[in-house]
């Protein structure tokens, strides 16, 4: 329980790696406030799961006016934040639009920046920042361009912000998940996707959630103190 008395906030954590992410946090005895999109069903299912450990809210990342409600719940005072929350439209360059470049990079990069600002304000000294970032911003794949994109932007704002909280002993890292057992990875891949992933991994299978999680709970807990700046690729030895 070695968050005990820690408060967390984790965006987009009604499913996948951010449901992972919320289980673990609230496991290690953090109170953990997650937001959500869509299935309320499935929030509120994590919600009782977790026994007065967690709070859901709804917050769409499209609309950066939602950060007020997001924040409602954390209270004064707030130790961790994980900015899971992304989408990914998959469609090639060429019927790419306007529109698509603003949703997505308002959702996958303006949002969470703009939650590492408000989170530091109310972050005691030594807080923990993980933001989620992907494998594909250094394993190019046809369909994923403005995925790739708004994540490599992610991954520079965390280095950047690493070396503007560090005075107050605040880390901020990135992880990298690879190919990794999601609704999202099955929506925007082909069949045959996950067979070819396995065969590029060296431990020869997706990843888990679960795996990814346990990435995080390493940078947030007391032995990831020395670890800031950094963007850490939890793939199972993808190899490309």
């Amino acid at each position: 329980m070695m968050l005990t008395d820690k408060t967390a906030l984790v965006t987009g954590g009604s499913r996948g790696i951010g449901r992972a992410i919320v289980r673990r946090l609230a496991a290690d005895g953090a109170r953990v406030v997650f937001s959500y999109r869509e299935g309320k069903d499935a929030a509120d299912e994590l919600v009782r799961e977790l026994a007065g450990r967690a709070v859901a809210v709804r917050a769409d990342q499209e609309d950066v006016g939602t950060i007020d409600a997001l924040f409602e719940p954390v209270g004064e005072s707030l130790d961790i934040v994980v900015n899971n929350a992304a989408v990914n439209p998959h469609r090639p360059i060429a019927e790419t639009t306007g529109d698509d470049f603003d949703r997505v990079l308002t959702v996958n990069t303006k949002y969470p920046l703009l939650v590492m600002r408000r989170a530091e304000a109310l972050m005691p000294d030594g807080g923990r920042i993980v933001n989620v970032s992907t494998l594909n911003t250094v394993l190019p794949a046809p369909g994923h361009a403005l995925y790739a994109a708004s994540k490599a932007a992610l991954e520079r704002l965390t280095s950047v912000a690493a070396r503007e909280f560090g005075p107050r002993g605040i880390t901020v890292n990135s992880v990298s998940p690879g190919a990794t057992d999601t609704d999202l990875f099955r929506e925007t891949n082909p069949p045959e996707a996950e067979e070819q992933a396995k065969m590029l991994t060296a431990l020869g299978r997706l990843g888990r959630p679960e795996d990814i999680a346990n990435v995080v709970a390493l940078l947030i807990g007391p032995d990831g103190g020395w670890i800031t700046g950094q963007n850490l690729r939890a793939s199972g030895g993808m190899l490309f």
